[in-house]
C-alpha cells in the first residue's frame, strides 16, 4: 500500500510560513513591538528619536544653566511662540522633501504673501479674513507655477525655487518700497501671537484632541484586528495615549498659571495657551491626517521611493509634485502671516535671510530625510522646536550671535550626517 505524496503536510512549507508571519505574531506582543522597534533603529530607521533626544538634552542643559529663567512659564510661553512660524515653514517643507525636491523660495513666499495680506488690511480697507485668504492664496498659486515648471519643464527645483528665491524679493520690494514697511494693526492677527486662549477654552480645546485622539487610535486598533492585519498590541496604544496626555496636560497646567513679572490689581493676568500654538496643533492634525490616512498621502510616499515605479503603478507622479509645492507654498504663507504678527509689521527683508535655512534645518533635524520617501509632519515641529530652544537659551546666556549660528549649523550637519548614516544602514540591511 502506497501513500500519496499529495495528501502528506508540507512540513517545511508551513515552517518557512510560519518564519515569515513570525514578526506580525510578535508585534502583536508589547514587548515583540519594542524587540520590533530596536531592530527598525539598529536597521537605520531611527525617525524622530534623535531629535527627541537631544530637545531633551538642550532642556536639561538649559535647564542647569539658566534655572531660574529658562523653564518659567514667561520663557515656556515665549518660546512656543517664536517656534510657531518655523514650525509650520519646516512641516510645509515636509511634503516637498518627501518627493525628493527642495523649495528654497519658501521663506520669501511666505512673506509675499503676508505682505499681500497686510496691503489689503492696510491700504485697501478689507476684513481680515478675506485679506489672508487673499494672502495663503496667493502662497497657493506660488507653489502651482513653481511646481509646472519642475514637473513638467523637468527644470531641477534647486533652480527653479533659487529663481522664485531671487524673483519674490524683487516682488515685495515693489510691493512695500525701500526702505518702507506696513504696520499689522489689525487685533485679531497681531492677536495670534501676543494674546492667549483663555483658560477654560484652552482646558476644553486640549481635552476634546485627547479625546478624538484615543477615539481614533482605538478604532484603528480595533479595524486592523478585525481585519488581521499587522497591528501592535492595545496596551502599547495605551501607552501612547498615557503619554501624549502627560505632555499636553501638564503643558496647559503650565501655562495656565499667571506668567506676570510683576502682579499688581492695574494689570490683567499673562495666562492660558498662545493663539499660535494651537494654529500650529491644528495644522499639524490635519496634514498629520492627509499624509498619513489618505491616498494621495501615500501617493506622496511612493513618488518619494521610487518615482518611475509610482509612475508604473499608475500614480500620476506630475500633480503630486505640483500639490506637493502647492502645500509648501501655502504653509510658507501661513508662516509668513504668523511672522508680521509676531513682528509687528511686514518689511522688504521678511520672510528672507535664514528663515529658509531654519525651516530646512527644522525638517532635518526633525527626521525627514534629505533623499525623499522618509519622514512625517510631526518631523518639522520637533525640529522646530529644538531650533527655537538653541536659539531661546543662548538668548539667555548672554551668548554672541556667531554662536547661534555656529551651534545650529552643527546641529544640522549632525542631523544630515546621521540620515545619511542611516540610509546607507537601510541599504546594507535591505529595509
Amino acid at each position: 500500500m502506497t501513500v500519496d505524496k499529495k495528501t502528506e503536510p508540507d512540513t517545511q512549507a508551513t515552517t518557512e510560513s510560519s518564519a515569515a508571519f513570525a514578526g506580525d505574531a510578535r508585534a502583536t506582543t508589547l514587548g515583540g513591538s519594542l524587540t520590533k522597534y530596536v531592530e527598525r533603529v539598529r536597521g537605520g530607521d531611527m525617525g524622530a528619536l534623535p531629535a527627541i533626544l537631544g530637545l531633551v538634552v538642550l532642556f536639561v542643559v538649559f535647564t542647569t544653566l539658566r534655572p531660574d529663567s529658562f523653564t518659567s512659564e514667561l520663557n515656556i510661553a515665549n518660546l512656543l511662540t517664536q517656534a510657531a512660524a518655523i514650525c509650520v515653514l519646516a512641516m510645509g517643507l515636509v511634503p516637498v522633501l518627501l518627493i525628493g525636491d527642495i523649495d528654497l523660495s519658501a521663506g520669501v513666499a511666505g512673506g509675499t504673501s503676508a505682505g499681500v495680506a497686510a496691503l489689503l488690511i492696510d491700504r485697501e480697507g478689507y476684513a481680515w479674513p478675506i485679506s489672508v485668504v487673499a494672502g495663503i492664496a496667493t502662497g497657493i498659486l506660488i507653489g502651482f507655477v513653481i511646481g509646472l515648471l519642475v514637473a513638467k519643464l523637468g527644470i531641477p527645483s534647486f533652480v527653479v525655487t533659487l529663481a522664485f528665491f531671487l524673483g519674490l524679493q524683487g516682488v515685495i520690494l515693489k510691493l512695500i518700497g525701500q526702505g518702507g514697511s506696513i504696520a499689522v494693526r489689525d487685533g485679531v492677527i497681531r492677536g495670534l501671537t501676543i494674546d492667549n486662549m483663555p483658560v477654560v477654552a484652552g482646558w476644553i480645546v486640549v481635552g476634546g484632541i485627547l479625546v478624538a485622539y484615543a477615539a481614533g487610535s482605538i478604532y484603528t486598533h480595533r479595524k486592523k484586528s478585525a481585519l488581521g492585519l499587522q497591528r501592535g498590541p492595545l496596551s502599547l496604544v495605551i501607552i501612547k495615549l498615557a503619554v501624549i496626555s502627560v505632555v499636553l496636560l501638564g503643558t496647559t497646567a503650565f501655562l495656565s498659571v499667571d506668567r506676570r513679572a510683576v502682579k499688581t490689581p492695574a494689570t490683567d493676568p499673562i495666562q492660558g495657551i498662545p493663539y499660535a500654538v494651537f494654529v500650529v496643533v491644528a495644522l499639524l492634525i490635519v496634514l498629520s491626517f492627509v499624509f498619513g490616512r489618505t491616498r494621495y498621502g501615500r501617493h506622496v510616499y511612493a513618488v518619494g521611493g521610487n518615482r518611475e515605479a509610482a509612475r508604473r503603478a499608475g500614480i500620476s507622479v506630475d500633480r503630486v509634485r505640483v500639490s506637493a509645492f502647492m502645500v509648501c507654498s501655502g504653509m510658507a504663507a501661513i508662516s509668513g502671516i504668523i511672522t508680521a504678527s509676531y513682528d509687528g509689521k511686514v518689511s522688504p527683508g521678511s520672510g528672507g535671510g535664514n528663515v529658509l535655512l531654519y525651516a530646512v534645518g527644522a525638517a532635518v533635524i526633525g527626521g525627514t530625510s534629505l533623499f525623499g520617501g522618509r519622514g512625517l509632519i510631526r518631523n518639522g515641529v520637533i525640529g522646530g522646536l529644538v531650533i527655537a530652544t538653541i536659539a531661546n537659551g543662548l538668548y539667555l546666556l548672554n551668548q554672541a550671535a556667531y554662536i547661534n549660528f555656529l551651534v545650529t549649523g552643527g546641529v544640522l550637519l549632525l542631523a544630515a550626517s546621521v540620515d545619511a548614516i542611516s540610509r546607507r544602514r537601510r541599504t546594507s540591511t535591505g529595509t
